[in-house]
């Protein structure tokens, strides 16, 4: 049988992506210490990896495809095609920052201060790239980990991922620049997305988790409205193209059906009602496929 061999994100990412794939429609079961977990698609074979090697091993073969940031393919500079941008982390649906942060006290307040420093980063080839863009000399490390807690006494500064910026505040640093905004991505081996099946299997399955997405932060309305209100209501509601509307049996009154953002529904709601909407719904919703 043809099979897709794909890597999933193993650490901060994991939990996040395996609830997103149960959205798109992909159950995957296997022990948290399992590197092999199992999927209800037969036509696929899963493999569990750090995404910061994700790249390097969907380069050379040895995985069709996987998903991992595309700060990581950046990084290993890997040569693959990127199918697909899935923004979602563990903790927000915005991009992800690579920073150049130092302590509070400190006299670096841009790249020219680096000269002739020590910078402690786990994107080591992130850094280089970005001192050699703005010429400066500089002995970049690797950090294992904790990189935040080594400023100002081991290095005296750190490039990191950040989010929202608590951690770096939390441990009297600050932002001084960002080297890279990075998303996470669908990424193939060449080969594979040369390959009929493999290359299909991989468009329909990026459909299937950006459809996900795309429902993540929208609900499904529906309402039934009497004529009178009916021009009122359709101008109060949005929609993706414009509102499904459907007479019904009695006379008079139609049923509407509308995706919207569900930020908005809470003011959206009392409109409808002050409009003439009746039977209101709110529906979650797993997948929107445009």
């Amino acid at each position: 049988m043809n099979k897709v061999i794909l890597g999933l994100p193993k650490g901060s990412l994991q939990e996040s992506t395996y609830a997103l794939m149960k959205r798109a429609g992909f159950t995957i079961s296997g022990g948290s210490r399992s590197y092999f977990p199992r999927s209800d698609d037969t036509e696929l074979d899963l493999r569990l990896l750090r995404p910061q090697e994700m790249s390097r091993y969907v380069e050379s073969g040895h995985l069709d495809a996987g998903i991992t940031g595309h700060d990581w393919v950046y990084e290993n500079n890997s040569d693959v095609v990127e199918v697909a941008e899935l923004v979602y982390s563990k903790v927000s649906r915005r991009p992800i920052r690579w920073v150049l942060a130092a302590p509070e006290k400190s006299d670096i307040y841009g790249p020219k201060d680096l000269e002739g420093k020590r910078i402690a980063t786990e994107g080591v080839g992130i850094t280089e790239r970005y001192l050699e863009k703005h010429g400066v000399k500089a002995t970049v490390e690797f950090s294992w980990g904790a990189t935040e807690v080594k400023c100002p006494e081991l290095v005296d500064a750190i490039v990191d991922i950040t989010e929202t910026g608590s951690s770096l505040r939390a441990n009297n640093l600050r932002i001084v620049d960002t080297l890279l905004e990075s998303t996470t991505r669908l990424v193939a081996n060449k080969a594979a997305w040369a390959n009929d099946f493999k290359r299909e299997k991989l468009e329909q399955l990026s459909m299937l988790i950006q459809g996900a997405l795309l429902a993540d932060q929208k609900v499904l309305l529906k309402l039934n409205v009497p004529d009178s209100g009916l021009e009122a209501v359709t101008q109060v509601l949005p929609a993706l193209h414009a509102p499904t509307i459907n007479k019904l049996s009695d006379s008079g009154w139609f049923s509407i059906e509308s995706v919207v953002d569900e930020s908005e529904v809470r003011t959206i709601i009392p409109k409808l009602k002050s409009a003439g909407a009746e039977g209101i719904i709110e529906v979650a919703l797993n997948k929107i496929v445009p």
